[in-house]
């Protein structure tokens, strides 16, 4: 489905200065794993991106990999622009459950091995966030996930255009959230980007813009780290 506006040409309307950082302290492995092994009480800020949905909902899900690098990073993909949805976006490696995914981290999981070659050897699921449902209808429940670095991945060509990775700090400081709205259809929908420049696996530059359920979902997770 075609988006109707240009997310990057909307004005940013705020951002989130005011709020602190996750500290790098509680960005560390252990930490990360204590904060899902323990998680205090928190509220997701976003769970329903809006009421546009076409069809029945659909079960799915997404890895959110944590690279332990010596400064983690959240390992992202851009979609390739022909899919059927979110065609050219910003997302995790992810997609609808099938019957035989025993539970949703398995899905993630299957969906982060046939979308980008990572193996489940190489991710350590901590747990899962609260469900997120887009506008087309996927009820996409986050699984998070510590990563071993440079595992060699084999990227689907027809699904992803390019592979980066973004530093969890930068995508855990507010003060990077940018905030925008525009009404659609008679609806205002409000919407948080996380614009970044950096490199894609191969090195080339690029302005990457994070944005609709991909941020949403970095923003919960704020939220819990934060929390």
């Amino acid at each position: 489905m075609a988006l109707s506006f240009d997310p990057q040409a909307l004005p940013v309307i705020g951002t989130d200065e005011h709020l602190p950082p996750v500290r790098l302290a509680h960005l560390s492995p252990q930490a990360l794993r204590h904060r899902f092994a323990s998680p205090p009480p928190w509220t997701p800020e976003t769970r329903l991106e809006g009421p546009a949905r076409v069809r029945e909902p659909a079960q799915a899900s997404v890895l959110v990999p944590v690279v332990l690098r010596s400064d983690p990073t959240v390992l992202l993909t851009q979609r390739t622009d022909h899919l059927t949805h979110h065609a050219g976006q910003i997302s995790f490696p992810g997609g609808r459950a099938e019957s035989d995914d025993v539970d949703a981290a398995a899905t993630a999981l299957r969906e982060a091995r046939e979308e980008i070659g990572l193996e489940a050897k190489h991710v350590e699921v901590l747990g899962a966030m609260p469900t997120y449902t887009t506008g087309t209808g996927f009820v996409v429940t986050p699984v998070v996930g510590l990563v071993q670095p440079d595992t060699g991945l084999r990227v689907d060509p027809f699904e992803v255009a390019a592979v980066f990775e973004v530093p969890l700090a930068f995508l855990m400081d507010p003060s990077n959230h940018r905030h925008h709205a525009i009404e659609v259809a008679g609806v205002k929908r409000q919407f948080v980007s996380m614009p970044w420049q950096g490199a894609d696996v191969h090195g080339r530059e690029q302005r990457f813009f994070i944005w609709g359920a991909t941020a949403a979902m970095l923003r919960n997770l704020y939220r819990l780290l934060a929390a």
